[in-house]
């Protein structure tokens, strides 16, 4: 994801050299099929970027007169590009899935400065929604992405896209030829059985098979174009598409392949990758392209995958003085910044505030395919979203979540995306006491969607039987009301907030107002800043009550003399 994203030009220290951070937006993982707990095909996205309201697409399937155009709007900027010939036939598309259940998303990697401004009309956004209404499946996706640009050239920076369904996961990179020059060169391989792989603004594929067309795609020029331009002077079977059209420097692992790392070690922790892979002090230390996991992956878990802040690992933004009094995981931009002459960073975690949109899509080929694809659609962060079931087949979008509501310069309370960013601003004053609220609401809602599952699809099943249109009708209704339900409840729950946590107090479930602490590693903090400038004076002692006086020490008597005895007179 780019989407009006500005490049970070800021260089960063690297032993004696300096390097340039990439674009930081977007991550997605492919979950394949046998790596799964039900059978399905998982692919994740997370659309990350400052300028981009977080709304539901939707496309319903249409046919097209002979001599058609289609118009290119370039998915960053809302330029018109160009315009190309409409296919006869399209698919309904729901998001970033289509009726057939196939999946697309993406992370930009940028790539060599020379190749940017291709010529070219079709941007990476449009390759994305064009295949989904024109493709079934993802080899056909692929073909379709590819035959574009080779037709009416790229007009984007390299790229890579997940692409799925119910039987396949691809990992698809590209990138242009610099200005001047159509089309892209590409690689393509497929998902292991029982494998996962991910990306986040950084290319990843590195060698791979050339004659095993069954798993890996090529353009036949990714090799020769490279040593046309002297970047590639090997053997064949050493080319790496990452190392030559994207090398991996400081930023790309810091910013980038350290979300790879962490949902790796996660899924994984038996590989034991270590944060070398994550913290930029080894760069030629390389994660592999894809890994087994160590348990088969739910919905559940994949959703929890991309809610991470590199929580427990010398990443972990909780533990110094940006995280606040109430261990904050997320920091502001810019990402990069200086004091005194040396250069810093923060880090960049999967979660992260700027979250357009994001989605887990659950692809299932047990069942017809308008009931098998869930799209578990979300706005805003990752980590404080709720991931609503939108199945494939559905003919409308609730319209919380619907194009048009709303826009990222309009606030609306009719639209998800500024409620849930009304709750997740709440939540970034005080995240350690206001996230358990959150996450205690979101894990009530997700966990009743997912619990009520199966008996929606049995329904559904049953409906379908009679009529498949029966069966989209009520999954519509189904995705209708779910979508409805998160809204007000999370309006509702900004509201609880507001009520709870007003100006720095905390209610308990009473009613009665608290006022707690900071925690005391927060105190040390400010007593070591401002030490004797907000230091109180001692408690004056009080004066101690005087003591009795001592009786005085007298000295004994003596005993009294006798009295002389007179004797009677004669």
């Amino acid at each position: 994801m780019n989407r009006r994203l500005p490049r970070l030009l800021t260089a960063l220290p690297v032993s004696a050299a300096l390097v340039a951070p990439p674009v930081l937006a977007c991550t997605s993982m492919l979950v394949n099929k046998g790596a799964t707990a039900d059978g399905a095909t998982l692919m994740t996205y997370a659309a990350d970027a400052h300028e981009l309201y977080g709304e539901l697409y939707y496309t319903p399937a249409r046919r097209h007169a002979a001599g058609a155009q289609r118009d290119i709007i370039e998915w960053d900027t809302g330029k018109h590009l160009g315009r190309i010939p409409e296919a006869p036939v399209t698919y309904s598309v729901v998001g970033n899935m289509n009726e057939h259940q196939l999946s697309i998303g993406e992370s930009t990697f940028g790539g060599r400065k020379e190749l940017e401004g291709p010529a070219g009309i079709v941007d990476y956004g449009s390759l994305i929604y064009i295949a989904l209404e024109r493709a079934k499946t993802a080899r056909e996706a692929i073909q379709v992405m590819t035959t574009l640009v080779a037709e009416h050239g790229y007009a984007s920076g390299g790229e890579s896209f997940s692409i799925a369904d119910p039987k396949e996961a691809w990992l698809l990179e590209m990138i242009g030829k610099g200005a001047g020059q159509k089309g892209a060169v590409w690689v393509a391989r497929k998902l292991p059985e029982g494998h996962i792989t991910a990306h986040a603004n950084q290319a990843r594929i590195e060698q791979f098979p050339m004659n095993d067309p069954e798993n890996v795609l090529f353009s036949k020029d990714v090799i020769s174009f490279a040593r046309e331009k002297g970047w590639f002077k090997g053997a064949d079977k050493d080319f790496s598409f990452a190392q030559t059209y994207n090398p991996l420097d400081f930023g790309g692992q810091r910013f980038s392949e350290a979300r790879v790392w962490s949902i790796f070690r996660r899924a994984a922790p038996s590989k034991n990758f270590g944060p070398e892979y994550a913290d930029g002090s080894a760069p030629n230390k390389r994660l592999p392209l894809w890994v087994k996991p160590d348990k088969k992956l739910s919905v559940q878990d994949v959703m929890s995958l991309m809610r991470d802040h590199f929580d427990g690992t010398p990443l972990d933004m909780t533990k110094d003085v940006g995280a606040g009094p109430y261990a904050l995981p997320y920091r502001w931009r810019p990402m990069t910044w200086e004091v005194d002459g040396k250069k810093y960073v923060h880090e960049r975690a999967i979660s992260t505030q700027q979250t357009g949109f994001s989605f887990v899509a659950q692809m299932r080929a047990s069942m017809p395919a308008p009931i098998g694809g869930v799209l578990w659609f979300g706005v805003d962060d990752t980590s404080m979203t709720v991931y609503t079931p939108m199945y494939a087949g559905i003919r409308e979008v609730p319209r919380n979540f619907a194009q048009g509501v709303a826009s990222r310069g309009s606030f609306s309370w009719d639209s998800s995306f500024w409620v849930f960013n009304w709750v997740s601003n709440q939540a970034y004053a005080r995240w350690s006491d206001m996230s358990v609220d959150v996450h205690k609401e979101q894990g009530a809602l997700e966990g009743q969607f997912l619990a009520d599952q199966a008996d929606i699809e049995r329904t559904a099943l049953e409906h379908y039987k009679r009529s498949p249109e029966e069966a989209r009708r009520y999954l519509t209704e189904y995705s209708l009301s779910q979508g409805e339900k998160v809204h007000t409840r999370w309006r509702k729950l900004g509201e609880t907030l507001l009520v709870k946590y007003i100006d720095g107090n905390v209610r308990d479930e009473q009613g009665k107002v608290n006022h707690p602490k900071y925690p005391d590693s927060w105190y040390r903090r400010i007593a070591q800043e401002r030490g004797k400038s907000i230091q109180m004076p001692p408690e004056p002692e009080e004066p101690k009550p005087a003591a009795p006086p001592a009786p005085a020490n007298k000295a004994p008597s003596a005993p009294a003399a006798p009295k002389p005895t007179v004797a009677p007179a004669p």
